[in-house]
């Protein structure tokens, strides 16, 4: 295994020199992968080198493992829990879950979320990924970072910051639109959103479902807010079978083209990633980041937008409204303070989903309101950036274009978009690596603290 494909995931993760990407593997891989642990921290899945002791840090910057490969076992989901979706999918499961989406539209309301809730009973007995938020891919490239720094005997790393203009965090506001009353409700929640500065997106269902109006969507564009496709007919099936998977996927980059959006969701979050590559978006938004309460389980463990094939995908990293309502039965904002606080810590994406068709009744939407006030407060206080998904995606496309470069002497960042990207350092303090960077301006350095 070469050094710059055992390194890449660590290299686009933070747009570090490549002379500090030092993480070479140390010795002959496995044939079978499986999981592994690596401190209190990290839990890998992949092949391991033979007759190694992956907790142990080699001074030489090689590790007991291929750093991509576990990286993109976590990020793609090629672990066994999130796999296990397929094995299941035998003839007896497919006849029910027909059936469920076939009677759907009959069964009373309270009947479908009994039936949901029975389904996803065992939810707090899983074990990986980590609820409330999991971050091994974070933990992973940290370990990297300290690994490197001692091979190569330097104190800090270069890298590109995560996010422009020195934000330290990233939020953003989806509603996946699934029936004819939360279409008609999307002029009012557009009112709400802006009475909190947030620009959101709004992910619509092309047939079936509702009539997609062209007024609808022009008042969208027009007040700044963002349209992307949710799927064709949101009845489930739309990962089922390649073949036809692929004939709807040629329908929905038709309706992508016509509405001119530039993002996808899948209904449900159904997601096969082996199959993204005949979706023509510029970025995806189905993979949670842990996906205890979704009928498909699994989680993409990364709280940090990364890249399939030529999309960017902009993870799920909190829980949807419907199952904190539904599921938990939870009206409050608790939890999502939970997350939100996880998600700070390693200055990640905070993506929220909430859907207009779950908040017209009066409980829930106060609680969204609730919600909407507290991330317009954490925003000021922390210094995030409040952003639609398509800007989001668009910078994580710059960045990943940028280098840091030596220039008499000193770094800086080099390539297009430079103005707006920030030199920033990782740095090993007491065995622990701390992020720190320098503004231009009236902005003054900060630091923090990565475990």
């Amino acid at each position: 295994m070469s050094h710059t494909s055992a390194a890449n995931a660590f290299l686009r993760y933070y747009r570090c020199p490549e002379p500090y990407s030092r993480l070479e593997v140390g010795g002959q891989l496995s044939n079978e992968p499986g999981y592994f642990r690596s401190g209190p921290d990290i839990i890998g899945f992949g092949r391991t080198v033979e007759g190694s002791s992956v907790s142990n840090e080699a001074a030489d910057g090689t590790l007991p493992f291929d750093f991509t490969e576990v990286v993109d076992s976590l990020r793609l989901e090629r672990y066994p829990e999130a796999r296990a979706h397929f094995k299941a999918q035998s003839l007896i499961k497919r006849v029910v879950k027909n059936a469920y989406y076939l009677g759907r539209p009959l069964l009373p309301v309270k009947l479908r979320k009994r039936l949901q809730q029975l389904y996803l009973s065992d939810w707090t007995r899983i074990p990986f990924p980590r609820w409330p938020v999991d971050c091994g891919v974070e933990y992973l490239c940290e370990h990297a970072v300290k690994v490197s720094l001692q091979a190569i005997d330097a104190l800090e790393m270069p890298f590109v910051w995560f996010w422009p203009a020195g934000y330290q965090g990233c939020i953003i506001m989806t509603h996946d639109v699934e029936t004819e009353a939360g279409r008609d409700f999307c002029s009012q929640l557009m009112d709400l959103d802006d009475r909190f500065g947030i620009k959101s997106s709004f992910q619509v269902v092309p047939e079936k479902r509702y009539r997609v109006t062209e007024s609808l969507l022009e008042e969208m564009r027009s007040r700044g807010f963002e349209i992307n496709v949710h799927g064709l007919d949101h009845d489930g099936h739309l990962f089922d079978e390649r073949n036809e998977f692929l004939r709807q996927a040629r329908r929905i980059n038709a309706y992508a083209k016509a509405y001119g959006a530039l993002g996808f969701r899948s209904p449900v979050l159904y997601r096969n990633v082996d199959w993204f590559d005949a979706l023509e978006f510029s970025y995806d938004m189905s993979l949670p980041n842990i996906g205890h309460l979704d009928p498909q389980r699994g989680g993409c463990c990364t709280v940090m937008p990364f890249f399939i094939g030529n999309m960017v995908e902009l993870p799920l990293t909190t829980t949807q409204d419907y199952s904190l309502f539904n599921i938990i039965g939870d009206f409050s904002i608790d939890l999502w303070q939970r997350q939100i606080s996880a998600v700070i810590e390693r200055h990640g994406l905070l993506s929220f989903l909430v859907h207009p068709d779950y908040i017209l009744n009066e409980r829930e939407r106060n609680v969204y309101e609730h919600l909407l006030a507290y991330i317009a407060s954490i925003a000021r206080e922390h210094r995030l950036w409040l952003a639609r998904p398509a800007d989001v995606a668009a910078w994580w496309a710059q960045r990943d274009q940028l280098k840091i470069v030596s220039t008499n002497g000193k770094w800086c960042i080099d390539g297009e978009g430079k103005e707006t990207a920030t030199l920033a350092y990782a740095r090993l303090v007491d065995g622990r690596i701390r992020y720190h960077m320098h503004q231009t301006g009236d902005n003054s350095p900060f630091a923090s603290e990565a475990a």
